[in-house]
């Protein structure tokens, strides 16, 4: 593993360092995003966000088929699934295809509603991953998190603008 190649390649589109869960996450996702047909942003988020969890690193092809590009949602049925490995399968798909593919899995409405209550954020957050999920969804939707500025940024800034007005209006 070429260390130099992969942090320099280890910067989202706005320019900041991304952020592994450990050695193993950095490693599957640069390996897994080469095999990728595309490296979009869609397969960006994808891979980020399957490679979080060992589960889900360890049953990669059972969940995703990177030659074909197809999800593989039967894969929330098995059972080396964890809460956290669900959580984070739902995400991935969810991001990959902006919706919520598994509720075709059930035929009674009552279990397709129940499946896509998995899909909200409540449900997917809350969970020791949340901090991994955001870069996961800066991947995904890059050209809304170009910069964000802290809190501190925000009130100097309008701190500043209030100070130009106070003074504006003294010059009469």
């Amino acid at each position: 593993m070429n260390n130099t190649a992969l942090r320099a390649g280890a910067q989202s589109a706005n320019n900041t360092h991304m952020v592994f869960a450990n050695e193993e996450h950095e490693k599957f996702y640069f390996e897994k995003l080469e095999q990728a047909r595309y490296q979009d942003c869609y397969h960006k988020a994808l891979i980020y966000i399957l490679g979080i969890s060992e589960d889900t690193r360890n049953h990669f092809s059972q969940i995703y088929d990177i030659k074909s590009g197809y999800i593989k949602t039967e894969c929330l049925h098995q059972g080396w699934q964890t809460s956290g490995s669900v959580r984070v399968v739902r995400l991935a798909f969810n991001l990959y295809t902006d919706g919520t593919p598994s509720i075709d899995d059930y035929k009674r409405k009552d279990e397709q509603i129940g499946e896509c209550r998995g899909y909200s954020v409540s449900d997917i957050f809350c969970c020791g991953y949340a901090m991994y999920f955001w870069q996961g969804i800066k991947l995904r939707y890059p050209e809304y998190c170009q910069k964000q500025r802290s809190v501190e940024e925000i009130l100097a800034e309008m701190e500043k603008k209030r100070a130009e007005n106070s003074t504006d209006g003294n010059k009469e």
